[in-house]
Order: C-alpha cells, then structure tokens, then sequence
C-alpha cells in the first residue's frame, strides 16, 4: 500500500546518506562492511513498509546487521526516524527496487532475505512483478549464502499457493511452512516477529501464512 507523501520523510533521508541510501546508481558497488563498520552477517528485509519488523529484529540482534530494504522513499524516511530514535547502528536503509537487488550486493552476502506481506499482484499479466516469481528466486539465490535462507509470510493464501509452488518448481527445499502461523507451538509464535500488517490481520482472526526455505548447494 502506497503511502501518504511525508516532506519531513523524505527530507530526513537526503539529510542522512550515512545511514540510508536513496536509490543509488545500480552501476556502483555498495560497500555493506565499510558502511556498518564490520563484516557481521547481513539479513534483508524486500518491502519494509514502516519498519515495525525489521527494527525490532535490529534491536533483538545487537550481532547481526540489517537492511531495510524499501522503494517508497517516505516508507524509508519513517524507518529512517526509528533507527535515529532507537539508535540502532546495526541497520541501514536502501530505498531501491528490488530488481536491482544483485546490482546492491555481492555474491554470498547476505545470510537471510525476509518477504513479509509483499504485493500479491493477483492479475496474471502480473505474475513476473511477485516477489516470489521465479527471477526474483535467481536474484536471491545469488546473494545468498549457501545455508542462507528465505523468510516469507502473508495473508494472501492466493499468493502463499503461488510460492510454495514457485519455490518447488525452483528446486528449493522447505524447513518451515504454516497455513495458520500464529496457532502454531508457543515456542514458534514466541520467537514470531510481527509487522504491521500482520498484527492488524491476525487481530481480526486472520491466518497468517509463513514458510521458510532455502537453495540447494550451488
């Protein structure tokens, strides 16, 4: 969903290009450990909407680094203000496309990309635009670790047929799937981060759909 434009957003982004990064030239490699200031695992976030997710992972993870990765650039303003707020050092921001996810990082960089509540692009003209459409696979799959894994959650069941689907057909193996993830065992939903669109379903009685998986050995 597209947000209401915020000036102040969109202002504090070109006001902190050290923390986040308004669609930089694909043709330039990001330099993730120079820009952290470590070599700590990096886990993504595809469509971090208003941040809700990826800055309590930021906080519950002092270990670990973070990108909120977001093409609206008042999305990425508002997760910009939690991260100053919080100080959270261990993530940064890229307003970007994630069409141009192989272009932002290298080969085995990244440790886990999260999907959470993407765009269901339920039209079939539309297919190649998911998130989980088999080109989007490919691009994960090259910065990926070999172990690396990829965490995705909805509420559209139309969609969550259509990726584990995708997934299968791609070759990929599933180490968790659920059709009614906030049911499942104490210790799942315990450790479950929510966005905020997944508390507003799930209060409402909504199952939330959840898998993760992985590639096979490269």
């Amino acid at each position: 969903m597209r947000l209401k434009n915020k000036p102040w957003a969109n202002e504090l982004v070109e006001e902190h290009p050290e923390s986040a990064l308004d669609r930089p030239d694909p043709a330039e490699k990001i330099d993730w450990a120079a820009r952290f200031g470590n070599d700590k695992p990096i886990e993504i976030e595809v469509g971090s909407g208003k941040g809700q997710f990826i800055t309590t992972l930021a906080k519950q993870h002092p270990d670990r680094n973070f990108v909120a990765m977001e093409i609206q650039k008042t999305a990425a303003g508002i997760i910009l203000k939690k991260k100053l707020d919080e100080g959270l050092d261990n993530l940064q921001i890229l307003c970007a496309d994630a069409a141009n996810l192989v272009a932002y990082f290298g080969e085995n960089s990244t440790s886990k990309i999260y999907l959470n509540f993407s765009d269901p692009w339920p039209k079939s003209r539309h297919e190649k635009r998911r998130l989980t459409y088999k080109d989007f696979l490919a691009k994960y799959q090259a910065v990926l670790t070999s172990d690396g894994v990829i965490e995705f959650k909805t509420d559209n069941s139309g969609l969550f047929a259509y990726s584990v689907k995708s997934m299968n057909n791609y070759g990929m193996h599933f180490d968790f799937v659920s059709v009614d993830l906030h049911h499942e065992s104490e210790e799942i939903v315990e450790k479950n981060v929510e966005t905020e669109y997944e508390h507003k379903f799930a209060s409402k009685g909504q199952p939330i759909y959840c898998l993760h998986a992985g590639f096979l050995a490269k």
